[in-house]
């Protein structure tokens, strides 16, 4: 990803909600995303262990977090259930390598825009932000090193 310019958070934040836009109903989103989910690369099986777990989450969510010599963050996630790895895909999309300041003084804007704070269950929405805390307590961490 060196050569090619990553667009700002602010941006890729707007991206996400135009798409989800696209479609008129749920069941149509809920394709999108879990095809998203589709689309993560690899977790390595190593990866997968209770430090890396991501805690509030009813589904398994593991998030691995690496420390590129940029001073960005290189995250990596996965999860056992559908619809949780389509939401790591978009979480990725707007935080994957990006400075520790740059997670913490973002919003999750896209949440409320796309409607998905409405329509996800109690449980996805509790774990949707509990893969937030993690993300930002990973940054925090790092920014305060």
């Amino acid at each position: 990803m060196a050569d090619i310019q990553k667009s700002d958070i602010q941006s890729t934040q707007q991206e996400i909600i135009d798409e989800l836009g696209f479609f008129e109903d749920w069941a149509d989103k809920y394709r999108y995303i879990i095809d998203q989910g589709r689309k993560l690369p690899s977790f390595p099986e190593a990866w997968k262990v209770e430090e890396n777990k991501v805690k509030g989450c009813q589904s398994q969510v593991w998030l691995k977090v690496e420390d590129l010599p940029s001073g960005h963050l290189k995250l990596h996630a996965i999860s056992d259930a559908a619809i949780v790895s389509g939401l790591i895909a978009i979480i990725l999309r707007i935080y994957d390598e990006r400075t520790p300041q740059e997670i913490l003084t973002t919003s999750p804007d896209f949440i409320k825009a796309t409607g998905l704070d409405s329509h996800l269950s109690p449980t996805r929405n509790t774990g949707l932000a509990a893969m937030l805390r993690t993300i930002a307590a990973h940054a925090e961490h790092r920014r305060a090193a």
